[in-house]
């Protein structure tokens, strides 16, 4: 699986939760979904969510923070994304911002501050590898879910054009 060489928590090869996340939105903005697969000794959970009004950051957040909270008690967590703005997000930029009062480095307020503190929330309690993976190079589990990702924002769009 391919992974970079980012700063991130290295985490031993004892026994952890693997995480994949994906969200999107078509367009961006619009109606948007984001899913998860949680796997722990040999069990898999799905989770999936929508918006009909979104951004693909907003829902590539949302993926990363209700996998962690969808865990019952703290973990050791492998959690793989395509998204290089959650994991650049949280691995490296976000001490800067919680520095600078939630501003960025052009003093402008922090995109998506809400989503960033529901997901450094859900983080805390766990012991969290941030793996980032190219998203549609054959990797099987980001494209499981991608395509759960994209059910969703099909539902989203759906939900979207009844109103």
């Amino acid at each position: 699986m391919p992974t970079d060489s980012s700063p991130s928590t290295s985490i031993g090869a004892g026994e952890c939760v693997e995480i994949w996340t994906d969200g999107g939105c078509k367009p961006n903005p619009g109606p948007g979904g984001w899913a998860a697969v949680l796997c722990f000794r040999g069990v898999e959970r799905e989770i999936s969510g929508r918006d009909t009004a979104t951004t693909n950051n907003r829902m590539e957040l949302t993926a990363a923070a209700a996998a962690l909270e969808a865990l019952k008690r703290p973990c050791t967590v492998i959690l793989h994304t395509d998204s290089q703005y959650v994991r650049d997000g949280i691995t490296r930029w976000h001490t800067g911002w919680v520095r600078r009062n939630w501003r960025s480095s052009t003093g402008d307020p922090v995109k998506n501050y809400d989503l960033w503190q529901r997901l450094l929330a859900a983080a805390a309690p766990h012991k969290v590898e941030w793996r980032w993976v190219r998203g549609h190079s054959g990797n099987v589990m980001n494209e499981r879910v991608d395509r759960l990702a994209a059910e969703a924002r099909d539902k989203a769009k759906q939900e979207g054009s009844e109103r």
